[in-house]
């Protein structure tokens, strides 16, 4: 294998070690927006169903068996 070869071969693996990098930036800030994005709707489902309760409504419905169950 050439001098240039090897430098051509060292050039694409820190190219692709710094794409995976900046993929791995992405992902994990993706992860955190999304945990916090399912805590914001358990919060909002919670309290439609405590606004169903409160107006005399039965069971809420998110906490219903669907019919084919």
């Amino acid at each position: 294998m050439s001098t240039h070869e090897i430098t051509d071969l060292q050039e694409q693996v820190a190219h692709l070690t710094k794409t995976v990098d900046e993929l791995s930036d992405i992902v994990a800030r993706q992860e955190n927006e999304l945990a916090r994005i399912n805590a914001r709707l358990v919060r909002l489902m919670e309290r439609e169903a405590g606004r169903e309760v409160d107006e005399g409504g039965t069971v809420p419905l998110a906490d219903q068996k669907p019919p084919h169950w």
